[in-house]
């Protein structure tokens, strides 16, 4: 199974209405256009995200300290490490980015092109310019679009982009099942034979995904089931039709098992979407991590009990908070000796519900009606299932 990974598209609102290209003065600073003096501070385009009103556009626009007037993109960076080197808030992003209509593909960033930081009607914009390293003629280019920066680091989801989803009941009742395994084995691995039923009408050839069906997602908010976790097993291919069919496994990442469930290959799935924040409030939970582990930390994945009914799109930047903790309260309407005693050896008071504590920062990157799976960007702190998620302030 492959994941194309296009390039990135970084302007969200391509769709909007842009200036004119503005008269180039020194250091690629638009006429009317003012570097920005560190010391003095206070994509192809995702047609399914509209964008926000005007109205609800910040005017100011948090800086990260230090942002430099100039950075040049090195291979490896992402969107997210090009946000984070100019922006406090790397979801601001779409606010900040500045159309270059005299730049070929102007939504995409490669290795080597440079970024300036700019004032453009008292906001502050990023700027790209291209130099002549990465053209042979005006008719070609030595960059590739496939080494366009991405949004993410995409090495640590691109198997994960392919293969993690979520599956309801009436679906997973539809789909081929491993019958038995060749051999009267109990597992099988690479190069090992299943047979299968429910896909005997499919030509020799066919490639599947074969998944195991994991825990029933549950909403924590009202206790309804969202689905099934489906966990990526292995490949294969239709080797003899039939009923039962024979799939023989070219490539697996734990033993298949009777049982399991096998989908079409999945298609290609690039990774074009860029960081911003949700178009609405969203205020939800995590309710469950790819693999299980107790602990969440960067760069693993997770899934919300918000998706696309909710507004959610991929791209989308929400903050993590640990649920406060509940404490009594010894101390109130108490005099000096009495709170002291409660404290060495009473157990009264009042239960007192701890603010929220603020763990990191998560980006949705694969979006369905009720939930989504977003990547764990930074993790101030241990990240557990049952955080809120919200969107950023």
């Amino acid at each position: 199974m492959t994941v194309t990974i296009a390039g990135c598209s970084l302007n969200p609102f391509a769709g909007d209405k842009e200036s004119a290209a503005p008269t180039p003065v020194s250091r690629s600073v638009p006429e009317g256009a003012t570097s920005i003096d560190p010391s003095s501070r206070s994509a192809q385009t995702m047609p399914q995200r509209a964008a926000p009103p005007a109205a609800q556009r910040l005017t100011q626009i948090p800086l990260a300290a230090g942002a430099p007037n100039e950075y040049i993109v090195k291979r490896g960076d992402t969107l997210w490490d090009i946000s984070g080197t100019f922006l406090k808030d790397p979801w601001y992003w779409p606010e900040v980015w500045y159309v270059n209509p005299q730049v070929e593909n102007p939504h995409l960033i490669y290795p080597g092109d440079k970024l300036s930081l700019v004032m453009i009607d008292g906001r502050p914009r990023i700027m790209l310019s291209r130099g002549n390293a990465y053209r042979l003629s005006p008719q070609a280019r030595v960059t590739q679009l496939d080494e366009a920066v991405t949004s993410i680091p995409y090495e640590q989801i691109a198997a994960f982009l392919s293969r993690g989803l979520v599956l309801e009941r009436s679906q997973i009742e539809r789909l081929p099942y491993v019958l038995a395994i060749r051999g009267d084995r109990l597992m099988a691995g690479a190069g090992n034979d299943i047979y299968v039923r429910g896909g005997s009408a499919d030509p020799t050839g066919t490639r599947y995904s074969v998944v195991k069906i994991g825990e029933e997602l549950i909403d924590p908010d009202d206790n309804k089931p969202v689905g099934y976790q489906g966990i990526y097993v292995g490949e294969g291919a239709l080797s003899r039709g039939g009923d039962p069919a024979t799939v023989t496994l070219s490539d697996t990442t734990r033993e298949a098992l009777a049982g399991d469930r096998l989908l079409p290959e999945a298609v290609d799935i690039p990774l074009n979407f860029f960081p911003q924040a949700p178009e609405t409030a969203i205020d939800g939970r995590i309710i469950s991590v790819v693999d299980g582990v107790s602990l969440i930390g960067q760069y693993q994945v997770i899934v919300l009990n918000r998706g696309s009914r909710d507004g959610l799109g991929p791209g989308d930047v929400l903050s993590v908070f640990q649920a406060g903790e509940t404490v009594r309260d010894r101390f109130a309407n108490r005099s000096f000796l009495a709170s002291a005693g409660g404290v060495l050896g009473g157990f009264g008071g009042e239960k007192v519900v701890l603010p929220d504590e603020e763990a990191g920062t998560v980006m949705v990157f694969k979006v369905y009606d009720r939930i989504s799976y977003a990547l764990v960007m930074e993790a101030t702190s241990d990240i557990h299932v049952k955080d809120a998620v919200r969107s950023p302030d």
